[in-house]
C-alpha cells in the first residue's frame, strides 16, 4: 500500500501497470449511437427512465450495453467507451455531460438538478458506492474516485433559526476536482471545494477547504500533508 505521508511502498506491496489509466478509448459502433438517438427522440424522459431502470441491475453483457445506450439517450452529451456498473442511480441525468472512457462504479448515485450542471471528463474511474450532489459539478480528466467517497455541493442556511433547518434555502456551491487528482475511499468533499490537478485527497478525509495542486491531504478536517514533487 501507498504511506500517504511519506509516498513509500509498505508491506509486501508490489508494483504492477495501470490498466484503466491507460485504456485507449474504444469508439463505440455507429449502429450503437444510432439506437440512442432513436431512443432519445421515440421516448419521453419518463419512459427512458423506466427503460433505464430494467437494466439496472444486471451483470449480462447486453445489461451493460443497455444501461451504456440508454444513459447516451438520457444524458445531454455521452463519449464512446462508457462503463456502467449495476445498480447506478441518477437524478436527473440531462444535466450531466460524460466524456469518454468512464467508468461508474456499483451502487453509485449521481444527483443532479433540473437547473443545474454535471460535467464528467475522460477516463474518469468512479468507485462502487460513490455519491455526487452533482448540482454544480467538474470532474476533469482523469480523475478517481475511491469507493464510497462522497461529494456535497449544497447546504441549507440554517435561517431563521426557528425553522427545521431542512426547510430553510439550499445554497448551492460550485465543486470541480482537477486533471488528474485522486479521491480515496470513503473522503468527503464539501460545497465550493475545488481539488487541485494532480493531488490526492487520503481515505476518509473531510476536505472544507481548497486543496492545491500536487498537494497530499488527509485527516478531518484535511490538512496538506506535503506536496507532491513536480517535474517541469
Amino acid at each position: 500500500m501507498l504511506d500517504v505521508q511519506s509516498g513509500k511502498n509498505s508491506g509486501l506491496a508490489r508494483e504492477v501497470t495501470a490498466t484503466f489509466g491507460r485504456r485507449e478509448a474504444i469508439q463505440d459502433p455507429a449502429w450503437e449511437r444510432e439506437f440512442a438517438d432513436w431512443l432519445k427522440h421515440s421516448r419521453n424522459r419518463e419512459q427512458l427512465v423506466e427503460l433505464f431502470a430494467q437494466f439496472r441491475s444486471g451483470e449480462s453483457a447486453f445489461d451493460h450495453l443497455m444501461r451504456r445506450v440508454v444513459m447516451r439517450a438520457l444524458c445531454k452529451a455521452v463519449g464512446n467507451d462508457l462503463q456502467v456498473s449495476p445498480s447506478v442511480v441518477l437524478k436527473h441525468p440531462e444535466t450531466m455531460e460524460l466524456g469518454s472512457s468512464v467508468f461508474i462504479g456499483s451502487q453509485t448515485m449521481i444527483q443532479g438538478r433540473f437547473d443545474g450542471h454535471c460535467r464528467i471528463g475522460n477516463h474518469v474511474w468512479i468507485g462502487p458506492q460513490a455519491y455526487f450532489d452533482a448540482r454544480d459539478l467538474v470532474l476533469e480528466d482523469y480523475v478517481g474516485w475511491g469507493p464510497g467517497a462522497k461529494m456535497l455541493g449544497s447546504t441549507h442556511t440554517g435561517e431563521p433559526t426557528d425553522v427545521p433547518i431542512i426547510t430553510t434555502d439550499l445554497v448551492i456551491k460550485p465543486v470541480s476536482v482537477g486533471y488528474g487528482a485522486d479521491i480515496g475511499m470513503n473522503a468527503s468533499i464539501l460545497p465550493g471545494i475545488r481539488i487541485g490537478a494532480h493531488s490526492i485527497v487520503g481515505a476518509g478525509s473531510v476536505v472544507t477547504s481548497d486543496v492545491p495542486d500536487y498537494a497530499i491531504v488527509a485527516g478531518a478536517p484535511a490538512r496538506v500533508l506535503r506536496i507532491r514533487q513536480r517535474e517541469d
